[in-house]
């Protein structure tokens, strides 16, 4: 079962497939540290280890996009990191404990998420102090207000109108021109249609008094 140790940090044993698609697992102690933004395991608890033995991996918490129940042949209680660089499979030693690894993964990579996205914050702070010749200046610099964070960039709603207001005014320009020149299209079709009846009359009626002479 997962705990918090003195440092507030999620503590316990879990079985890892280190090598992905080797479905070896191996059993190491883990430690989450949420204000660290990263998941480190151990050979063991480091209360047993030597000072100078390190971790035998780590994750970055921001690298985390979803931790969710996976289901492996001959592999109970099994559940899945979905990392950026790849999956990290893990086994609990129940129903709840893996439920408890899961729902504190989950937490504390939403909670690392969340405080990145305080740079905008500040950064819009920071705008706001600002005259309205600089604002002007860095609008017409930087018109999209991007962020890039460690997951997915940051696009605002204001951007996104910008965006779609431009569309439907291109398509409206588009529809205003092309309406009139279909028009002027189908009346000049109209008047070729029309000149073509009027040459074929004029033929018939030619014909018709060219052979009235002949039967006289």
């Amino acid at each position: 079962m997962p705990y918090l140790d003195r440092l507030n940090r999620v503590c316990g044993f879990l079985d890892i497939e280190e090598k992905e698609n080797s479905c070896r697992f191996q059993r190491r102690y883990f430690i989450l540290d949420t204000p660290g933004n990263v998941l480190q395991w151990y050979m063991d608890n480091p209360q047993n280890l030597a000072r100078e033995a390190s971790f035998v991996g780590s994750l970055k918490l921001t690298y985390i996009s979803k931790v969710k129940h996976a289901l492996m042949p001959k592999t109970e209680f099994c559940f899945v990191i979905n990392a950026v660089s790849r999956r990290y499979f893990l086994q609990a030693n129940d129903v709840t404990d893996m439920k408890e690894w899961v729902n504190a993964l989950n937490k504390a990579s939403k909670i690392t998420v969340r405080e990145t996205h305080m740079d905008v914050a500040l950064s819009m702070n920071v705008l706001s102090s600002l005259g309205e010749s600089k604002k002007k200046k860095i609008c017409l610099v930087q018109p999209y207000q991007t962020v890039l964070s460690p997951n997915l960039p940051y696009i605002s709603e204001i951007d996104m109108n910008r965006n779609t207001t431009f569309r439907y005014h291109l398509k409206v320009s588009v529809y205003a021109i092309f309406i009139p020149f279909k028009f002027v299209l189908v009346c000049l079709f109209s008047a070729s249609w029309s000149l073509d009846l009027i040459a074929q009359e004029s033929v018939s009626a030619s014909v018709r008094l060219s052979m009235k002479p002949a039967a006289a």
